[in-house]
Order: structure tokens, then C-alpha cells, then sequence
């Protein structure tokens, strides 16, 4: 037996390696609901650790497991690859197929076990939301799937919604950028799979009778198709229309998207412009980074926004040139403009978001971008000035904070 792997669990190596895994005791097992495998898959727990285990041939062990490390390498949703075992033999010497070992996503279930059992039509609309933006990810990455399934999609409870994850990599492959027909193959692929097991579930009497297979699968391709439009279109934008940037960045903050940075070509009277998607919980990092301020994961988003589409306007190129002069000549303006006795009310930081979402408010009413001074004027005059002295009420003695509040 020879196992590769980066970080080796020694607890692994006591494994009945020699014996098929369908044949294993099951004292070494866990039972864990999983989708429908072409392959022997099983689970075991060892040191409050649970791995999955797949046999399969050497060369596509291998292939999986150096598809999920390099995922693993630019931080995608998919489970973590631990090790692949091969040489195996029994104890007369026949050999053995080899194993690849993951660690089993923690709090997660196969969307196959979900679609199983009763789903109220908003938790089926958050599945198919995550499942959609799952994909679209990977196709963003460069990662053509070609197995999409319930079967081998997980699901996890993420702040009230769902987030999806990749579990079977083996049909996979990574490429710098996937052309159109590759991604339009992959779609198909998914259509065609996810179909099949929704009838396979409807013939067992699993799927709830609401849920009719065919819908469920033109639901999936459209919210795909109109996620995956949103995300990497060119967006044709006036010189003056501003507004229209910080529209569109928003629209991709509500389908889950955060926007890292606005990638921007010129054109005659305006811009071409595409947003740069990420994952969350990246903002708070790249703002203090950029300009030195520390706050929260949503302002940080509410302020990037607002300098990345400074930088689309302004013609800048470089992300420090341009996050030195917004600092400068739009956050710390607005700032100073702040009356002192109005300054206790809010953090800078916060005050500068609620313009920002004032400013948002303004410009959909006008119809038109209203510009930062008006909007700042209005919000200190109309918003700022009515609130409470925040301050004031942290710094009271706890007994009194509930006649302030009151």
C-alpha cells in the first residue's frame, strides 16, 4: 500500500486497507446520507474527523485528487482532497483499486437527500439559487464539470441561505478560461443529469408531488443564464452615469456576489465596464489594505463599491493611485464635512455608507445621479441630525440603556 497525500492522518494507516471497501466492518464506518455513485463510497470518523472514501482506478484517483488540491488552491467551493491510496492488495496478493480520500464537508447534505423530503417554495428557491451561482463560480474559475448532479452537489446552511459545494471532481478539468461551447456542455450535461435523477426520485415516490422534474431543471438553466449575464456582460456606460455602475454592482451584492473590482475599457463618451466577482468575507482585508481604514464587512463593501467605481470614472489604472486619491478627495471631504457637534451620532465609517445609501435613494427618485455634495447636504440636514448621540448612549450605565432606547 503507498498513500499520497500533503498531510497525513496517521490514524488512516490503520485502515483494513487490504480488504474491498464494500466488504469493510462496520465498526470502521459512519453512516452518512450520500447521492448515487458509480463507484464503492464510504465514510469513516476518525479522531472526531469524518472522511469520505471512493475506490476507483489509479489514474483517476489521481487525476480527482490533483483537481481538488488545485481548487482548494484558489479557495472554491468544493470538499478537501486528503490523500489517494493505491498498491493496494489482499492478503492472497490480488490487487486492490485505489481509494482518494476528502474530508467530509461538516453540517452538509447531497441536494439529492433534500429534494427526498418536503421543500417549502422558498427553501427550494434559495437551492436553486446557490446551485445556480455554484455554477456559475466554476465556470467563472475555468472549471468545466461535466457531472453535475444531485448526487454529487452538497449543500450547507450559510446565514439563513444555502451555499453549494462541489463533491466529485473526477469528470473535471481546469482550464485558464472556458470557451462557449465548453460552458454551454456543461449546462447541457447538468440538464440532462439532474433531470434524470428528479425522475428517478419521482418513480420512487421521494420527490414531493409539487415538484414537477422538468421545471425544476428550466428553473435551475434560467437562474444560471441570468446570473452568468449579470456577472460578464460589458456594460456600456455614459461618462456621467455613474449611477448606472453602482445599479449594476449592487443587482450582483443581491443575487450573492461580491464585487472585488470594476474592470473598465474606454470607449467614445464613456465606459465599458465588468464587475470582478468574489466570495464574502473579503472587503474588510482589501479596504484596509487599500486605505488604511478598519470597519465592518458591510461597510467595507458599501466604501469599495463606492471607489471602484471612482477608479471606473476616473481613468485610473493603478488600485493604489486610485484608492490614495479617493481617500483624499472623496471619503475624507465628506468626512470633514460632518458638523462637530453632529459627529458623535456615527462612526465615519458609517456615516460615509449611509450617504452612500442616501446618495443610492436620492438618485433612483431623480433618476439621474445626483452627485456626492447634494447628497451629503441632504443626509446631514434630513437624516444625520434627527439620530440619537451614539456615543452618548454607549458610554451610559447599563440600568438607564433601556429608558434611552425606550
Amino acid at each position: 500500500m503507498r498513500i499520497t497525500s500533503a498531510v497525513v492522518d496517521p490514524a488512516l494507516l490503520d485502515l483494513p486497507w487490504g480488504v474491498p471497501l464494500e466488504q469493510w466492518p462496520a465498526d470502521h464506518l459512519v453512516a452518512l446520507p450520500q447521492g448515487i455513485s458509480r463507484h464503492v463510497v464510504r465514510f469513516v470518523k476518525l479522531n472526531e474527523t469524518v472522511y469520505a472514501l471512493k475506490e476507483t482506478r489509479e489514474r483517476i484517483a489521481e487525476k480527482e485528487y490533483d483537481l481538488l488540491r488545485a481548487l482548494e488552491r484558489i479557495d472554491f467551493p468544493a470538499v478537501r482532497a486528503v490523500a489517494v491510496v493505491t498498491d493496494r492488495q489482499t492478503a492472497d496478493g490480488e490487487p486492490l483499486e485505489s481509494v482518494l480520500i476528502t474530508r467530509h464537508l461538516q453540517f452538509s447534505l447531497p441536494y439529492r437527500a433534500l429534494f427526498s423530503h418536503v421543500l417549502r417554495p422558498e427553501t427550494l428557491n434559495r437551492l436553486l439559487d446557490a446551485l445556480a451561482a455554484l455554477i456559475v463560480r466554476m465556470h467563472l474559475t475555468g472549471f468545466a464539470w461535466g457531472d453535475c448532479s444531485l448526487s454529487n452537489t452538497l449543500f450547507r446552511r450559510d446565514a439563513g441561505a444555502f451555499a453549494a459545494y462541489l463533491v466529485d471532481a473526477e469528470t473535471g478539468s481546469l482550464y485558464p478560461r472556458l470557451s462557449e461551447g465548453q460552458r454551454l456542455e456543461d449546462i447541457e450535461v447538468l440538464r440532462l443529469n439532474i433531470f434524470g435523477e428528479s425522475l428517478d426520485l419521482q418513480a420512487a415516490e421521494l420527490l414531493h408531488p409539487s415538484i414537477d422534474p422538468e421545471a425544476v431543471v428550466d428553473d435551475i438553466v434560467a437562474r444560471y443564464e441570468r446570473l452568468w449575464h449579470e456577472v460578464t456582460y460589458e456594460q456600456e456606460v455614459p461618462r456621467d452615469a455613474r449611477h448606472n455602475i453602482e445599479r449594476r454592482i449592487r443587482r450582483l451584492n443581491e443575487m450573492g456576489f461580491d464585487v472585488a473590482e470594476v474592470a473598465m475599457s474606454t470607449m467614445d463618451g464613456g465606459y465599458r465596464v465588468r464587475p470582478k466577482v468574489v466570495d464574502a468575507g473579503y472587503h474588510t482585508r482589501r479596504l484596509l489594505r487599500l486605505t488604511g481604514l478598519d470597519s465592518e464587512e458591510n461597510q467595507a463593501r458599501s466604501l469599495l463599491n463606492d471607489l471602484d467605481a471612482y477608479r471606473a470614472e476616473s481613468d485610473l489604472i493603478d488600485e493604489q493611485q486610485a484608492a490614495h486619491r479617493w481617500l483624499t478627495e472623496v471619503f475624507e471631504p465628506v468626512v470633514r464635512a460632518v458638523p462637530g457637534h453632529l459627529r458623535r451620532k456615527l462612526e465615519p465609517q458609517e456615516i460615509f455608507a449611509q450617504i452612500i445609501e442616501h446618495k443610492w435613494l436620492l438618485s433612483e427618485r431623480a433618476g439621474r445621479d445626483v452627485g456626492m455634495a447634494p447628497a451629503v447636504q441632504s443626509y446631514l440636514t434630513e437624516v444625520l441630525v434627527k439620530k440619537p448621540d451614539e456615543q452618548a448612549v454607549l458610554g451610559v450605565e447599563v440600568g438607564s440603556l433601556d429608558e434611552i432606547l425606550g
